[in-house]
C-alpha cells in the first residue's frame, strides 16, 4: 500500500463530503496508508471548533483518526510557510512517501520543489486517480469536486477549473 502524507487543508479538503455517499476520505484511508503530522492533527482540532463547513468537515477527519498515522516530526524553521504545510513537506520526505496531498494553491511551486522523491497532489488531482481504477465515478469524482470547491471558494481558481474539464473529458 503507498503511503500518502496530507496537510490540513488537503483533508479538510475531502472531509467537506466525508459524510457523503461516495466518501473521498474513505477511499483515500481505503487506498493508502495515510500518516499526518502531529500538528496537523493539532489544525484540525483548532478548525473543528469552528461551527461551519471547515469545521464541521475537520470534525469528519478527526473521526477517522483510527484508521490514519501521526508522526512528529522537526519542523524546518526556514521554510516560509505555516507549521502543517511544514510539517507535511518534512515528513513526506523523512517517510520518502509516495504522495504529498496538499491544497495550499498559492504556494504548490514551493511545495513542490521542496520535495525530494514524492509526487505532490491536490484534492482535484486525487480525485482523478480515484476515477481510474474505477474507486469513484467521473460524475462521482465531478460531484465531490463541485462541493468542495463550493465550500473552498475554488471557483475562480484555474487549477481546479482545470482538473474539472479534465474530468468532464473522461
Amino acid at each position: 500500500m503507498s503511503r500518502l502524507v496530507a496537510d490540513t487543508p488537503g483533508l479538510v479538503s475531502l472531509g467537506i463530503a466525508a459524510r457523503d455517499d461516495p466518501d473521498p476520505l474513505s477511499i483515500c484511508v481505503d487506498r493508502y496508508e495515510v500518516v499526518v503530522p502531529t500538528v496537523v492533527v493539532e489544525e484540525l482540532r483548532e478548525t473543528a471548533s469552528y461551527d461551519d463547513v471547515h469545521g464541521r468537515a475537520a470534525t469528519a477527519v478527526l473521526d477517522r483518526t483510527g484508521a490514519i498515522s501521526t508522526r512528529s516530526v522537526d519542523l524546518d524553521e526556514a521554510f516560509p510557510l505555516d507549521d502543517g504545510e511544514n510539517a507535511a513537506v518534512a515528513l513526506a520526505n523523512a517517510l520518502d512517501a509516495a504522495l504529498l496531498l496538499c491544497d495550499e494553491f498559492n504556494q504548490l511551486g514551493l511545495i513542490h520543489a521542496s520535495l525530494a522523491d514524492t509526487r505532490l497532489v491536490t484534492t482535484p488531482t486525487l480525485l482523478s486517480a480515484f476515477v481510474r481504477p474505477g474507486a469513484l465515478s467521473t460524475a462521482d469524482a465531478t460531484a465531490v469536486l463541485d462541493a468542495v470547491s463550493d465550500a473552498r471558494s475554488w471557483d475562480a481558481n484555474s487549477y481546479v477549473r482545470r482538473a474539472r474539464s479534465l474530468l468532464e473529458r473522461d
